[in-house]
C-alpha cells in the first residue's frame, strides 16, 4: 500500500525509489520536492549499475525530486555535494568520524554507511529535473559477505532508528542546502564539501585501469571530476569510474 502526505510518498515495495521517481517525472506527476521512501526495494541500484542490497524495513531508501532549472549541466555535481552534506550533517550529530567519499558514498571511519545515486535529466545546457537517491544504513546489522566494508548506525550506536524521522531530518538539511545552491553560493558548498572529503590532502594509492600510482586529492572539477596531484606535482582530473582509491 502506498501512502502520500505533504509530497512524501511511502511505498511498501517498489523496484527502486529512483525508478519510481523518474517514472513520476516522465508522466508529469512530479512536484518539486516530492520525496519517495521505499520500505522494500526489489531492484535497488547504486552507481555504475551496481546492485544496492538492503533488508526490508531496515534502512532509509529514499529519492528526492527537484527541478533545478537554474543549474548549468556542467555544475550538476553540486547536487551530489548538497545531498552528501545533508546526510553528513545528520550523521555528524549522531556519530564521529563521518566523511564524504568521492563520488557518492558516506563513510564512518573506513566503513561505508550510505550510498548516493544522482540521476539528472538535462535539457539544453541546463538541468530540467533531478532525482537524489539515498541508501542510508540504519537498523540492519547483517550484510552480504560480498559487500566490502558496510556498517549501519545501529551497529555503531546500538540504537534503533525510525526511518521516516531520519528522512524528515535529512530532507530538511537537503532543502536548506538546495536554497543555498539556488542562490548561486557555489564556493560555500564546494568549500564545505572539500572540508569533509575522505582522504583529501593525504597521499593515497589510486588505480587507473591496470596501473596504480600515488597521488593526493586536491579538489573537484567541472562535472564532478576528481582533481589529484601526483608526487611529481602533475595535476590530473578523473571522471567517475576512471580512477579508484586502493584500500590501504
Amino acid at each position: 500500500m502506498n501512502k502520500t502526505a505533504d509530497h512524501l510518498i511511502i511505498l511498501s515495495e517498489t523496484d527502486s525509489s529512483n525508478n519510481y521517481a523518474i517514472r513520476l517525472i516522465k508522466d508529469n506527476n512530479a512536484i518539486h520536492g516530492t520525496t519517495i521512501l521505499a520500505l522494500c526495494q526489489s531492484s535497488g541500484k547504486g552507481q555504475q549499475r551496481k546492485q544496492w542490497d538492503s533488508e526490508p524495513n531496515m534502512n532509509m531508501l529514499a529519492s528526492i525530486i527537484t527541478n533545478p532549472r537554474f543549474l548549468p549541466a556542467e555544475k550538476q555535481f553540486y547536487l551530489s555535494m548538497i545531498t552528501s552534506l545533508a546526510i553528513y550533517d545528520f550523521l555528524n550529530n549522531e556519530i564521529a568520524e563521518v566523511s564524504v567519499k568521492w563520488p557518492n558514498d558516506i563513510y564512518c571511519g573506513n566503513k561505508k554507511i550510505c550510498g548516493i545515486l544522482i540521476e539528472n535529466i538535462v535539457q539544453g545546457d541546463y538541468l530540467f529535473a533531478s532525482v537524489a537517491g539515498i541508501g542510508l544504513n540504519l537498523n540492519q546489522t547483517k550484510f552480504s559477505s560480498e559487500l566490502a566494508n558496510p556498517i549501519s548506525l545501529k551497529m555503531i550506536t546500538g540504537k534503533n532508528y525510525l526511518i521516516e524521522e531520519v528522512l524528515i531530518s535529512v530532507r530538511k538539511n537537503f532543502f536548506k542546502l538546495y536554497d543555498i545552491l539556488e542562490a548561486g553560493l557555489y564556493n560555500y558548498i564546494e568549500d564545505r564539501y572539500l572540508s569533509v572529503l575522505y582522504k583529501k590532502g593525504e597521499w593515497c594509492r589510486f588505480k587507473e585501469k591496470e596501473r596504480t600510482f600515488e597521488a593526493m586529492i586536491i579538489g573537484i572539477g567541472l562535472y564532478g571530476r576528481l582533481v589529484v596531484k601526483n608526487r611529481s606535482g602533475n595535476i590530473s582530473e578523473y571522471m567517475f569510474g576512471e580512477i579508484e582509491l586502493v584500500k590501504s
